[in-house]
């Protein structure tokens, strides 16, 4: 047992994202590396209509994802938006409601992925830290290979048709006093 708990699992996370084009379709990559035992899992996959970074930040949240229990995390990527969000900016976006200011009325792009991030990261100890990207480091390359392939893939494929929201949203009738409407 350590300070605060039991005792936590040591592992390093690598990640990288791909468009082609950006944006486009997307592709993200991790792989996990378990410190004391040198066990390693790699995972890709991708999307339609992504973006660069929107791909570096589902690397991060998926391979946090897929740890089991908490762990102390030693993240890498080449992505210095990444790393600065998870270091720095954030604490300051949940601060204001996912928005960059308290008075801004913009939303913050991809809100969605890094409320997703801020979920991922909850259970965990991550020290996040940027590489430099394509000079062969080799869980780079390798994280970089992966997402490139995950994105040429989808882009093979037919994207899903776009979800008309208009139509997508339901709109219930009040409630009239019987369980069903005449004639339903």
């Amino acid at each position: 047992m350590t300070k605060g708990g039991p005792e936590r699992h040591c592992v390093k996370l690598f990640t990288d994202g791909a468009c082609i084009p950006n944006p486009g379709p997307g592709g993200w990559a991790f792989i996990l590396k378990h410190v004391s035992t040198g066990r390693s899992k790699e995972s890709s996959g991708g999307e339609h209509g992504s973006t660069n970074n929107r791909m570096e930040i589902m690397a991060v949240i998926r391979g946090l994802e897929a740890l089991k229990q908490a762990c102390d995390v030693e993240l890498f990527s080449d992505s210095d938006y990444v790393v600065s969000a998870i270091t720095d900016w954030m604490r300051r976006w949940k601060r204001f409601g996912w928005k960059k200011s308290p008075k801004s009325t913009k939303p913050l792009k991809n809100a969605d992925l890094w409320i997703r991030l801020d979920k991922a990261l909850e259970p965990h100890r991550v020290t996040a830290k940027w590489i430099r990207g394509h000079i062969g480091h080799p869980e780079n390359e390798r994280c970089d290979e992966l997402a490139n392939s995950a994105a040429v893939q989808i882009a093979q494929t037919t994207p899903p048709p776009p979800v008309d929201l208009v139509e997508a949203n339901v709109v219930e009738k009040p409630y009239s006093g019987s369980l069903f409407d005449k004639g339903e």
